[in-house]
């Protein structure tokens, strides 16, 4: 058997590693920097503290900050359009998701335009040119995209999201500064931190996981359930230990594939735009216990990281229920939704949801094989 591994050319990390972009864009013999953000991070202050090192430094750039949750099609299209005008050489995804998702975008297409009208980048994308370099700067502890080959755009005529997948849109550097993440507000840290903990569980439990990413998302798994609940009540060390965990996670999941949680998150995003760690915080503990059966001894790891110390001894059942309860005590504690309902979901739109969790990119990556039936049950078991 051989497995593929892709991770980012050159890593940074801790307080202050935000001072290392301007070198890495000078080696590079890069004049402009194009720095893709959203609204928030220009008026909090963050995009100011990238832009004035690269002034210090004496290179030239220009921003899009026209960014939102969920990024549309007509989104990207617009950076783009900006970019090709800008003249700059290379790009800078500060933000969570959103932002890096869409330069990810902007990237590929900029070197590969047959690809311009974004929709047909999905799954499996078939660029032949690597894309413009970037530099990614998460701000949040979840998505973990200024490392993975996989970013989610929104479509918003047919109401879906729907994942790329492409070697060609890997940043090239990662700086992963907790600085940037500090201020975020207490929601967005729950969100992003369950969003992080479910790409360890997913990553960790798929059948396409083997040693290498195991060991990535077991530690990962084990520094969020000791971090979350700290780092969503302001402890910087716990901020920063989510950061890194995130990416650590990020570099396994990237490579081995999700599973049916993502599948029926991404429907609430795109028809109901319910923010994407919150939609996968609903649904986590729900279909952990859907695949139970179909995961070996992992649940044992799983429970013993959230601190159950019995966990490699006690029966194999009552541990995989132990893992599922501790997984669903954090959600509550953390105060994340719990239901669909209260994102907006009526009986009505189970089907469409459905649907389009059945055909989403993840759902074949999850460790139990999974029916339409099966997903409509899920789906109306928490309403």
């Amino acid at each position: 058997m051989t497995y593929r591994m892709i991770f980012n050319q050159t890593g940074y990390f801790g307080r202050g590693a935000i001072t290392n972009i301007p070198t890495e864009i000078a080696k590079r013999g890069v004049k402009k920097a194009f720095i893709v953000t959203d609204p928030a991070l220009t008026q909090n202050g963050t995009a100011e503290r990238i832009t004035k090192l690269l002034d210090e430094a004496g290179i030239a750039w220009e921003i899009f900050s026209d960014v939102v949750p969920n990024p549309p099609i007509e989104k990207v299209q617009a950076g783009l359009e900006i970019f090709r005008n800008s003249g700059a050489e290379i790009l800078i995804g500060l933000g969570g998701g959103s932002p890096q998702d869409t330069c990810k975008a902007i990237s590929v297409i900029s070197t590969n335009p047959e690809f311009e009208d974004v929709l047909s980048l999905e799954g499996l994308s078939p660029t032949k040119n690597p894309g413009v370099p970037i530099i990614g700067v998460p701000t949040t502890a979840g998505t973990a995209s200024e490392t993975t080959i996989n970013y989610v755009i929104t479509d918003t005529a047919n109401q879906r999201k729907f994942v790329c997948v492409d070697p060609h849109d890997i940043p090239v550097v990662a700086v992963v500064d907790p600085d940037l993440m500090d201020g975020m507000p207490r929601a967005l840290k729950v969100a992003t931190g369950l969003d992080a903990l479910t790409h360890a569980i997913e990553g960790y439990i798929t059948p396409g996981a083997w040693d290498l990413s195991d060991a990535l998302c077991l530690r990962s798994i084990q520094m969020i359930a000791k971090n979350l609940r700290a780092a969503a009540d302001g402890n910087l060390d716990a901020v920063e230990q989510m950061g890194l965990a995130a990416y650590i996670n990020g570099m396994a999941y990237s490579n081995v594939g999700l599973g049916l949680v993502h599948g029926m998150a991404h429907p609430l995003g795109g028809r109901y735009n319910a923010p994407h760690g919150l939609a996968n915080g609903i649904l986590l503990a729900k279909v952990m216990e859907f695949n139970a059966e179909y995961t070996g001894e992992k649940y044992r790891d799983i429970a013993a990281a959230f601190g159950v110390t019995d966990a490699y001894t006690m029966p194999l059942a009552e541990a995989r229920k132990a893992a599922v309860e501790a997984v669903a005590q954090l959600t509550v504690d953390l105060g994340n939704p719990t239901t669909i309902s209260e994102i907006g979901v009526t009986e009505e739109g189970i089907a469409g949801l459905t649907d389009d969790a059945y055909a989403d990119v993840c759902t074949p990556g999850n460790p139990r094989p999974v029916t339409r039936d099966d997903i409509e049950a899920l789906y109306r078991s928490l309403m």
